[in-house]
């Protein structure tokens, strides 16, 4: 059962980073105007999204500054926030990286994949080294109905390929306006009310908090009609966010349950090239699956409502999971 620690940091935390973002969106979209970095629309997508061409990307920068900001005031109080915090900003520079190629050498698929790939690696290895060597996670995972430990090597090449994973899939979410910061919202609230059982997750605590925060401000500028994209950059570093805190948390696999569209949308990709490719068919009418629903007949605020909605459910699921002692 539940044992809440409750202060006041965390809500502090999510205050602070709403209110910087919603003070950096009017100061950045006209910046981001100034210099074209405008995003490119995929000419085989609905046609609906022709309009959103133009619209000013890399806005992730919206929320990744606060974040950053809020991350470092509280860095006395909780220094283990500073390699989470490190990993966030890692996937971020891959993604700034990949947008500016985008918007600036006019390259439409940005980096190409093994050199967003080995990048990525990098952050991820990185990370599952300090995981590994520095905390008391070290080769362990909660693993549902067992008290299973597994091998250190075999614990490091998960928790490479698990942030791998997720932070691209996040990154796969990021197509409709207030999408991915709607269902991540979601997400940072759930590790934010999970964080307050244990005291020694202090840092998740604010952590989650401020990326909850600054999700929220960020939706004030993406919701439909959106006026700026976070891009890879946000996509990418928000990815790299919640899969550094679930395996800090030692639960990574509650992951795959709160954050059930994320695998929904990156599976359904897999499926639809897999497919392509063996019997020239397409399952969906288009992937990621967000596309397919509206190309079924769907609004775009549909489509965003019932993601953000099943989110939702699913996080009151992964909380009764986590509260029966499963985990």
């Amino acid at each position: 059962m539940f044992t809440f620690s409750l202060t006041s940091e965390h809500i502090i935390a999510f205050a602070a980073s709403f209110l910087l973002a919603l003070i950096a969106g009017p100061i950045l979209i006209p910046f981001l105007r100034r210099l074209k970095f405008g995003q490119t629309v995929r000419d085989d997508g609905p046609q609906t999204h022709l309009k959103k061409m133009g619209t000013p990307t890399i806005g992730g920068l919206i929320f990744i500054v606060p974040i950053t900001l809020t991350s470092i005031y509280f860095y006395q109080s909780y220094p283990q926030i500073i390699p989470v915090l490190m990993s966030t900003l890692g996937f971020a520079a891959v993604g700034f990286i990949d947008d500016f190629i985008k918007v600036v050498k006019k390259r439409k698929d940005g980096l190409f994949a093994g050199q967003k790939t080995f990048f990525e690696l990098i952050v991820c290895v990185s990370f599952a080294f300090y995981v590994m060597r520095y905390t008391e996670a070290g080769s362990s995972i909660v693993i549902p109905f067992t008290n299973t430990f597994i091998q250190p090597w075999v614990y490091f090449i998960l928790i490479v390929l698990f942030m791998y994973f997720f932070s691209n899939a996040v990154n796969i979410t990021d197509g409709l306006d207030g999408l991915c910061a709607g269902v991540t919202l979601v997400v940072a609230i759930f590790f934010t009310i999970v964080s307050l059982t244990n005291g020694e997750w202090g840092y998740i605590k604010v952590f989650s908090a401020a990326i909850a925060g600054g999700c929220l401000g960020f939706l004030a500028f993406n919701i439909h009609p959106a006026k700026v994209f976070m891009g890879d950059t946000g996509s990418l570093a928000l990815g790299g966010a919640l899969a550094s805190i679930a395996v800090m948390m030692r639960m990574p696999l509650i992951l795959f349950l709160v954050g059930g569209i994320y695998l929904i949308e990156a599976l359904s990709v897999i499926l639809q090239v897999a497919s392509f490719k063996l019997t020239g068919k397409r399952i969906f009418k288009m992937a990621p699956i967000h596309h397919h629903f509206e190309l079924k007949g769907w609004k775009e605020t549909k489509v965003v409502a019932v993601f953000i909605i099943v989110t939702v459910l699913l996080a009151i699921a992964s909380l009764i999971v986590i509260g029966s002692d499963i985990f």
